[in-house]
Formats: structure tokens, C-alpha cells, sequence
């Protein structure tokens, strides 16, 4: 599992807008935060949140990408409904959830299941993992990882 202050590896993957990103190498400072479900209550907020900042995190010069399991069919969807700004990552083979260890057991009413940890990730430009917020509450948060990039 990669921690503060680790190179991230070289992970090549597409994005929602059609372009690619290596997360080991993102050209600027990246800002990569991993979500449970599409067009969930909770998932929904946050990506317009750091929708509504996407401007700021630009001028900023930070990308913010989010990335959750659901395949690419469902993120474009989801952009779509929402006029979201922010790129999206589907990582069905969960490659990259696994390398930042947010594919974790769950527990609700008692039964346990695998799922994603709502998490993110404060990258530099050249890969080195600056931050990070594990257990993310939705509210105020992109405000919080705004004031971290240092806008």
C-alpha cells in the first residue's frame, strides 16, 4: 500500500474525458479521490463539490480525477446527469484501489463485504504522495483538500 512521502508506481489508465493520465508521473500536482458508487447520495455530492472547486484546484495547477469500480458505461452517464467537470477512472479490475489500499472490508447491519473506502489522495508532479484523508465525511471536504493544495 503506498503511504505519505511513497513514489507512486506507474499506473497508465484512461479517463472519462477520453485522454490517459500515468498516476506515477501526472505532470502537476493530482488530487485522486476514490468513491464507492455512481449517482449515490454521498458519491453525488462530492463530485459536484469538487465540481463547483474545479476552477480553483485548475488555477491551483492541480487535476482532481475521481475513481471508483463502476465501469466507464455508468461514469459517463453519471457525468452527464450531473454536468460533472472533474474526469472520472473506472477501475473494474481494481488495480488501482488495491494499490492504495482502498478496497477494504465493510460491515452494515452486520454483514461484512468488500468495498471502497471514500479516500483521497494529494499527489505532487512528480508522483511522490503528499497527503492523504482516509475515511472521508463529504461535507466540506474538497473545501479541505482546496486548502491543502494551496490555492
Amino acid at each position: 500500500m503506498i503511504g505519505v512521502g511513497d513514489k507512486v508506481p506507474a499506473m497508465t489508465t484512461a479517463l472519462s474525458d477520453g485522454s490517459t493520465l500515468d498516476l506515477g508521473a501526472p505532470g502537476g500536482k493530482l488530487v485522486l479521490y476514490f468513491y464507492p458508487k455512481d449517482d449515490t447520495s454521498g458519491c453525488t455530492r462530492e463530485a459536484q463539490d469538487f465540481t463547483a472547486m474545479a476552477s480553483d484546484f485548475a488555477s491551483a495547477g492541480t487535476k482532481v480525477v475521481g475513481v471508483s469500480r463502476d465501469e466507464m458505461k455508468k461514469h459517463d452517464k453519471f457525468i452527464a446527469k450531473y454536468d460533472l467537470a472533474v474526469p472520472l477512472i473506472a477501475d473494474t479490475d481494481g488495480a488501482i484501489s488495491d494499490a492504495f489500499g482502498t478496497w477494504v472490508q465493510k460491515s452494515m447491519y452486520g454483514r461484512k463485504y468488500m468495498g471502497m473506502e471514500r479516500a483521497t489522495f494529494l499527489i505532487a508532479a512528480d508522483g511522490t504522495l503528499l497527503k492523504e484523508w482516509r475515511k472521508v465525511k463529504v461535507p466540506g471536504h474538497a473545501a479541505e483538500v482546496l486548502a491543502a493544495v494551496g490555492a
